[in-house]
């Protein structure tokens, strides 16, 4: 499984102690996507769910929004040193009628685990106007569901349980009665591609726009993840950590609820209360 890697490692305690044992890692292999024939970019991830990254990578980028743009999506001819298949090359080929990403937008350096909009082309180009304005989203979630969403996805991560090493992000489809299903749960060392698998996941299966949905994430709620919920059209993001002021100030200008330090016993809202249900 190409997800996590064993590697020996020495563990070293205070008292003098030393033990040599195997440790299980998260993988991490950079990804090379290629759009209608020409380079695109190039982002490091965690293998597995990788035509759900890009997907959802190409969402967040615009250059796709609905299932029907994507004629085919499949792993390239790239091969190891040892003359084996990498499967790290992806290839999309677009819709008649979809136009290709401009070469201005391409990503010129590779995007890093950590960084979703390193290399972007222009400042510009990381607030595109998204298809789906989620302002006037009916979503209404109770806030002991709310609450709860933060270890219904801890308990899911099946990676991280294995090697403490990932970030996860949960798309929970949020009923009339204000309670919340689990619908899609991906991990990665990157937590921008986290949440583009599960976006990526939501195009493929033709449920964009996100409506009425939740988007949880394991780490903090940066401006790129708002960017991503707001670009697939989901009316709320919750996190576990503290979101930051730009990502503050793009919820409240797009409508989307945005909740932080979410972690079971209370929760900082920063945009979007009358969401919520008390």
């Amino acid at each position: 499984m190409r997800a996590t890697k064993r590697r020996p490692v020495v563990r070293l305690g205070a008292d003098g102690a030393r033990r040599a044992r195997a440790d299980t890692l998260a993988g991490e292999e950079p990804l090379e996507i290629r759009v209608a024939g020409a380079p695109y970019s190039v982002t490091m991830r965690t293998p597995g769910a990788d035509f759900d990254l890009v997907a959802g990578f190409l969402v967040s980028e615009g250059v796709v929004w609905d299932a029907g743009h994507i004629a085919s999506i499949g792993y390239g001819a790239g091969v190891n040193p040892d003359g084996s298949r990498s499967y790290n090359l992806v290839e999309v080929r677009l819709a008649p009628g979809v136009a290709p990403p401009s070469p201005d937008l391409a990503r010129h350096v590779y995007t890093s685990s950590s960084c979703g909009i390193c290399g972007t082309a222009s400042i510009e180009a990381v607030t595109r106007a998204s298809r789906f304005p989620v302002g006037g989203d009916g979503l209404r979630i109770r806030l002991d569901e709310l609450l709860a969403l933060g270890e219904r996805l801890r308990r899911g991560q099946q990676v991280f349980d294995t090697t403490g090493g990932v970030h996860a992000a949960g798309l929970f489809a949020v009923d009339d009665d204000g309670t919340a299903r689990l619908e899609c749960l991906r991990e990665d060392v990157g937590r921008h591609n986290a949440v583009d698998k599960a976006v990526g996941w939501a195009l493929r299966e033709g449920r964009l726009p996100l409506r009425r949905a939740v988007l949880q994430v394991s780490g903090r709620a940066s401006f790129e993840l708002v960017q991503k919920a707001h670009m697939a059209g989901v009316p709320a993001l919750a996190a576990v950590s503290a979101p930051s002021a730009l990502a503050v100030e793009l919820a409240e200008e797009c409508g989307i609820t945005l909740v932080g330090f979410s972690r079971g016993e209370s929760v900082n809202v920063y945009a979007g209360e009358q969401r919520i249900l008390v």
